[in-house]
């Protein structure tokens, strides 16, 4: 058995979370609820074949960059169709709804009206050229309206969706169709000269490098490596990998961190390979991807592991001054949370986990509207805004799309192996259950109102075939302490792990005590800022609901309109500096707990906090202003 780390897969995990469960609940209700022949009618339009009488669905799927949603949803449903928390019913429906439209997008293949395998669901812009998005990227023409809206980004989803049916269904026709895209993928890109590769990355081409690796890593096919490695941005990862100064600002962060998800997954499915005739060394691109996510995160993120301001990357460490209603797009904490599951895989460092778990709760579950299971676009970070929610029918942003995908992923990252060996890198409620290692665990997790986790082995052979491994979080107050069936037990650290030994029984109980307090962080182009987090969760304080009005921004992106707050300082204790203030911050703090639910009182303000993955209806404020 390999000895690399490696996320089980997700029919293993069965989240039980309260919060996640209906998450899941509110997402497959929306998938379901989608007439899957208007999303195939774009396609169909550019086939040129019978539309079944619909049209595109509104918003961004009437636009260039139609067809995007197609990708996005067809992961999202694939997912579903794995997950051991959607009903059998609700699989059935899926899996029909895969195989329909999988079939007709072969139909429209079939009938291509670009070159051969092409396929594409966009606003049509010349019914004579319907690869014309394409040869504008080509020629420099990029005005979204009128020329080309991403069109490789778009390919990208498109091709990701279709290689994820495959994946996690099984339907081989889902791998004939991706095939047939990546061969039209191969008749251009291979045909570039290094000049126009160069000329095609200046515009987002998402991550076509990662799926034409990914296709590669499925068929063995060379054809498609060498396709992927033309989405390659060797000059830029170069820049990057001397980590120098500014070395992101100004970048959009969305088009920027596929780009290092694809080269990664270079150094996965290529290195030591050998491709057309020669040994390919990509160990490289590791340290690429490495540097990369360093940068991210030491200089371009704030407490909920989120991170650009308008979609882009300022300039390092100033993210105060680019506090507004237009942060956290939420595509990109998608996307470094793919790229730091998969370093942490390779690497098996700590802080990759750490970095998942805080993105994870404080962005991703942060994103989702719990009563109409609509997703973010942006979250703010100025004190006084409030998030605004995508409308199910008519916006189809590209954070509509990635919000389908990460609500049917939930349990993904929360259990790994490695040999015989498991470990839990996230302390949330699930089940996990693996024929081939025959053990199944139970997780029941109280945080962050209790600071008790408990796990309960089952195995089919009477134990544990390997070691058990428990992340101990960067958030703990102290250490923790294990108790296995009632009795307090030393434990071996490992690379931040508590390690218990081989050989737990059947039936053994595992009681963790993962001590919580409240702790401060800054920003450092302002040492006078200051947000709290509890445990694994931010806080943010509820600022009230009035005039509670939303505006646009870019292509029809609901953002909230005027920041309304009177409270975006918090006043020092008289002779307490910031330091002292920030250090001592759980003694400025008592909890008030509702309902069961954690609430914590900023003593002698009205000001009260609660984990900031729970709010979705309020004005907030996570980060204050210290003041004397």
């Amino acid at each position: 058995m390999s000895k690399k780390l490696k996320a089980f897969d997700l029919k293993d995990v069965k989240v039980t979370d309260e919060y996640c469960v209906n998450a899941l609940e509110k997402e497959i209700a929306y998938l379901t609820a989608f007439d899957a022949d208007r999303l195939l009618a774009g396609f169909r339009d550019t086939a040129g074949i019978d539309m079944r009488g619909k049209k595109r669905y509104e918003g961004w799927e009437q636009m260039l960059i139609g067809g995007h949603t197609m990708g996005h949803y067809l992961t999202a449903m694939a997912q579903a169709y794995a997950n051991p928390g959607v009903s059998k019913a609700d699989k059935k429906t899926i899996m029909s709804m895969l195989t329909y439209i999988i079939d007709g997008l072969l139909e429209c293949q079939a009938n291509s009206k670009g070159k051969k395998g092409f396929i594409f669901g966009a606003q049509i812009l010349d019914r004579k050229n319907v690869e014309i998005q394409f040869d504008n990227i080509e020629a420099m023409k990029g005005d979204i309206i009128t020329q080309a809206w991403v069109p490789w980004y778009t390919m990208h989803k498109i091709l990701s969706g279709i290689i994820d049916v495959y994946k996690f269904t099984g339907l081989e026709s889902a791998l004939v169709l991706a095939k047939g895209v990546g061969d039209w993928v191969c008749d251009r890109a291979l045909k570039w000269s290094e000049k126009m590769q160069v000329t095609v990355r200046r515009t987002e081409f998402g991550g076509m490098n990662d799926c034409m690796y990914e296709l590669y890593s499925l068929t063995g096919k060379d054809e498609y490596a060498l396709a992927a490695h033309c989405f390659d941005a060797e000059d830029f990862y170069e820049k990057v990998l001397t980590k120098g100064e500014n070395v992101l600002t100004n970048h959009h962060a969305n088009t920027t961190i596929p780009k290092f998800i694809g080269a990664l997954n270079r150094y996965v499915t290529c290195d030591k390979k050998v491709i057309k005739g020669k040994k390919v060394d990509a160990k490289k691109y590791l340290s690429y991807a490495e540097v990369f996510w360093e940068t991210v995160v030491e200089r371009h993120t704030y407490i909920t592991g989120a991170n650009s301001e308008w979609e882009h990357f300022g300039v390092d460490y100033v993210l105060d001054a680019e506090r507004t209603n237009c942060n956290n797009e939420t595509c990109n904490v998608y996307n470094m949370l793919k790229l730091s599951r998969t370093l942490f895989e390779i690497t098996g460092k700590k802080k990759y986990a750490d970095y998942y778990e805080n993105a994870y709760y404080n962005s991703i579950l942060a994103s989702q509207n719990p009563e109409t299971g609509m997703t973010t676009y942006f979250q703010p970070m100025a004190t006084g805004y409030f998030k605004t929610y995508g409308r199910r029918w008519d916006n189809f942003w590209c954070c509509v799309g990635t919000g389908m995908e990460n609500f049917t992923k939930l349990g993904d990252s929360i259990f790994f192996k490695k040999g015989k060996d498991i470990y839990v890198n996230l302390y949330q409620s699930a089940v996990l259950e693996n024929k081939a290692l025959g053990v199944k665990l139970t997780l029941k997790s109280g945080l962050p109102e209790k600071d008790k986790v408990n796990i309960t082995i089952n195995a089919v052979k009477g134990a544990l075939p390997g070691k058990l491994c428990l992340r101990l979080p960067d958030w703990l107050a102290k250490g923790a302490k294990i108790k296995i069936d009632g009795a307090p037990v030393d434990y071996e650290i490992s690379g931040g792990y508590a390690v218990l030994p081989a050989g737990l029984k059947d039936g053994t109980k595992v009681d963790i005590t993962m001590p919580e307090t409240v702790v401060a962080y800054g920003l450092k182009d302002n040492l006078a800022a200051v947000a709290f987090k509890y445990g694994p969760v931010v806080l943010s304080a509820d600022l009230g609901t009035k005039k509670m009005e939303t505006t646009t921004t870019g292509v029809d992106v609901t953002i909230p309109k005027d920041k309304v707050t009177d409270r975006d300082e918090i006043r020092l204790p008289g002779g307490v500096d910031i330091p002292d203030y920030k250090k001592n911050a759980p003694s400025y703090f008592e909890r008030v707990d509702e309902n069961g639910k954690l609430r914590l009182k900023l003593k002698n303000t009205d000001l009260v906090f609660a984990p900031h993955y729970r709010r979705y209806k309020e004005r907030y404020g996570i980060y204050f202003r210290l003041k004397r």
